[in-house]
């Protein structure tokens, strides 16, 4: 099930003067590489972690309706389900009423019954959802321990660049472990 990102989030989980404190500095030159890499340790955190720290609006695709009536939403975790569409054989998007389905915020999942829904007309790409997902709209939102990992990547990759291949701190592997959603 492919997913795409609609909507980046509008901040980040650490400002630009969060990250300077904690590099202690105090010149403005590196501000624009600070972002940056605030940025980029998010990116990273949430891609190994499959979860989203601020709100983003993301679609998920499917070729059919999960048998059982459950479909996990990744990335997570689940905030609302803002829209589903199915195509019919034509190309032609029906929207579907989103009282169809339960969101189950805890479980990060859709729960419906499939065979009250519409089935899609054709045989690739038929349904969409779009959602949002994250842990909220601004940083205090985001759990403290994702936040500080978020911290500590940006701030060793500040001090280390210009080395090409340097491994992530392992303080962070260990931060983000309790998040981390696993496929089996």
């Amino acid at each position: 099930m492919p997913s795409i990102l609609l909507t980046a989030p509008a901040v980040e989980p650490l400002s630009l003067a969060e990250a300077k404190a904690f590099l202690r500095i105090e010149h403005d030159d590196d501000d624009e590489v600070i972002g940056a890499l605030i940025a980029a340790a998010r990116i990273h955190i949430e891609a190994r972690t499959r979860r989203v720290l601020i709100t983003q609006q993301w679609r998920l695709v499917l070729d059919t309706w999960p048998a059982d009536g459950r479909l996990k939403v990744l990335p997570a975790p689940l905030a609302a389900l803002d829209a589903v569409r199915v195509y019919d054989d034509s190309g032609a998007a029906g929207a579907l009423d989103l009282q169809s389905f339960v969101v189950d915020k805890a479980g990060s999942q859709l729960v419906f019954a499939p065979w009250a829904l519409t089935q899609p007309g054709r045989a690739a790409a038929g349904i969409e959802l779009d959602v949002s997902v994250g842990y909220g709209d601004v940083a205090s939102d985001v759990p403290e321990p994702l936040r500080h990992a978020v911290r500590l990547l940006a701030a060793h990759w500040y001090e280390n660049r210009g080395i090409a291949d340097v491994a992530p701190p392992a303080a962070v592997a260990a931060l983000i472990a309790p998040y981390r959603m696993l496929s089996l």
